[in-house]
């Protein structure tokens, strides 16, 4: 499932033309492009789908919608390595890097 999910501008930059942003997803961080809302500045929210930042977005409402998404499992789910649900979702799960070296 493609989530459009509210995050933080932490910082923006000019990448080649194009207005990107590292934002932050109520822990996790990404690059997101910035080309729709051309005006959004460093510490303002807006949610953000499939790598573009699609509307501006109060505090309140961003952290209410986030905790809302952490409670549902669906950040995990939206922003979670998928080679690790696929795992799990096949009833295994997949050793960590520390296994890994031990062998």
């Amino acid at each position: 499932m493609c989530l459009a999910v509210p995050g933080r501008v932490l910082d923006i930059e000019e990448r080649d033309g194009t207005r990107m942003a590292t934002v932050d997803f109520g822990g996790v961080v990404k690059e997101v492009c910035l080309e729709y809302l051309p005006d959004i500045q460093v510490g303002e929210y807006a949610i953000v789908h499939v790598g573009f930042a699609l509307q501006r977005l109060d505090e309140e409402s961003a952290k209410q919608t986030l905790a809302l998404f952490e409670q549902l499992g669906m950040l995990q789910e939206e922003f979670g390595d998928p080679w690790e649900a696929a795992a799990a979702e096949a009833g295994g799960a997949l050793p960590s890097a520390r296994e890994e070296a031990r062998k």
